[in-house]
């Protein structure tokens, strides 16, 4: 049973990561209040439907008429109704890779001013951010709005860590970690999200504390990917190639097995290693490490370029007459989701190098595609091509029929971007294979 505190809960923004969230608690017994911006995403949400690009959100949305289940996109109709208010917002990157928290501050602003006085309702942050931003961000607005912390409203921070297209790692089977600075909410919100997911709930103190560990978490993901996106392109240079190599280490207890790719996309690790960079340059400390990673894994795309651009010169294609094929356009398997997709820049290099690109992805509605790149609705009207790039591991891409697609080539080669291909099996049909740090 959900006790009386805390039974109430909205859950502002109701994207890949607060629809599931929403979803979580409603179907632990609590009484939701689901709020967002997008009139489209709240009309599909009230019919049941998935706004989102994630499939396994596909039939877990509450059905029409379901109990306890309030959805709108009015946030001043839904905060008076809640004990507590996450707010799963976007925290992306400016054009000039600085952290843009306005929609922080916006989804802030409009919770505050809905907040009944004496009501001392908790507002928790999910977003990811940098050490500082939530106390930064938001006690501006709650002082000017006149609300009095501990009387009005509690502020707190606790990370989301939900992993689209991933059921073994959704809002119930993660662990979460709360920061507060008032410890007895902190442990109230334990309480709380501990009757959301069966793994570790844990209060860690200051607020600073829980929004560094999120954005740490994935800076660590980049830095280990850019070791061996950087290996992939050192290994091929000595005749090497650089899965043997990590086949190799990986025998060894300790070692952290990586794979190489076209690049790094999501809302998560090319976006947060910009909060610490920026972070790091407000208190005048380096961030070198970091700023190598980041560089590294955002030229992947441009260094594939390169490579493809040599395999049609050395197939004799002309690049002003050379066709390549992108396979996926997604930024990660199984996942509708095209925000800091690899494919984009690396299409755009491609496209610049006077290379025609078509893009298929069976996630993606080609609407979503630059108008630069021409849309394959049907990989079996795919035809005329000179190259085909794995860039997604969808399993659709990965099971078409390879053979149907060899006998409509142009020029039969493939280049794996993701090192999950059978590139023997591809080669004895006909294919000319090669792969990201595999040697030419």
């Amino acid at each position: 049973m959900v006790d009386q505190f805390q039974s109430n809960i909205g859950v502002i923004g109701l994207g890949y990561v607060g629809l599931p969230t929403a979803i979580g608690f409603h179907d632990a017994g609590f009484n939701v209040w689901g709020v967002d911006v997008s009139e489209r995403s709240v009309e599909m949400i009230l019919r049941g439907k998935n706004p989102t690009g994630d499939p396994d959100v596909d039939d877990i949305v509450p059905q029409p008429g379901s109990d306890r289940w309030n959805i709108t996109t009015n946030t001043g109709e839904a905060v008076p109704n809640c004990d507590v208010v996450l707010v799963t917002v976007p925290t992306p990157i400016t054009h000039d890779l600085k952290p843009d928290l306005s929609y922080v501050s916006a989804a802030g602003r409009a919770v505050f001013e809905a907040i009944p006085k004496g009501s001392n309702t908790i507002v928790v942050l999910e977003s990811t951010v940098y050490p500082g931003v939530t106390t930064e961000t938001w006690l501006p607005i709650i002082e000017e709005l006149g609300l009095v912390i501990g009387e009005d409203v509690e502020i707190a921070y606790c990370p989301e860590r939900f992993n689209p297209g991933d059921p073994a790692h959704g809002v119930r089977q993660v662990a979460r970690v709360i920061g507060c600075s008032n410890p007895e909410v902190g442990e109230k919100l334990v309480e709380l999200y501990s009757k959301l997911t069966s793994e570790d709930v844990r209060y860690v103190g200051k607020l600073e504390v829980a929004e560094a560990a999120k954005v740490i978490e994935n800076v660590q993901r980049d830095i280990n990917i850019a070791l061996v996106n950087e290996l992939a392109r050192i290994f091929p240079a000595l005749d090497v190639d650089v899965e043997d190599v990590l086949s190799a280490a990986a025998t060894k207890w300790n070692f952290h097995r990586y794979t190489p790719g076209v690049g790094v996309g999501g809302h998560c690790i090319p976006v947060d290693p910009y909060y610490m960079i920026q972070r790091a340059a407000d208190v005048g400390v380096p961030a070198g490490l970091i700023t190598a990673a980041r560089a590294v894994n955002r030229s992947m795309p441009s260094h594939v370029a390169g490579v493809v651009t040599d395999l049609l010169w050395s197939a004799g294609v002309p690049a002003g007459d050379a066709k390549v094929l992108l396979l996926g356009w997604s930024y990660k398997a199984e996942v509708g989701d095209p925000r800091e997709t690899p494919a984009e820049p690396l299409a755009a290099t491609l496209i610049g190098k006077n290379i025609s690109v078509g893009a298929w992805d069976p996630h993606i509605d080609s609407s979503l595609y630059p108008e630069s790149v021409v849309p394959v609705d049907d990989i079996s009207d795919a035809k005329g091509y000179d190259l085909v790039i794995l860039v997604t591991a969808h399993k659709a891409c990965l099971e078409i029929e390879w053979g149907d697609l060899l006998s409509k080539m142009r020029t039969p080669i493939v280049y794996d971007g993701r090192r999950v291909l059978d590139l023997d099996k591809l080669e004895s049909m006909g294919w000319t294979t090669h792969a990201v740090g595999k040697p030419v």
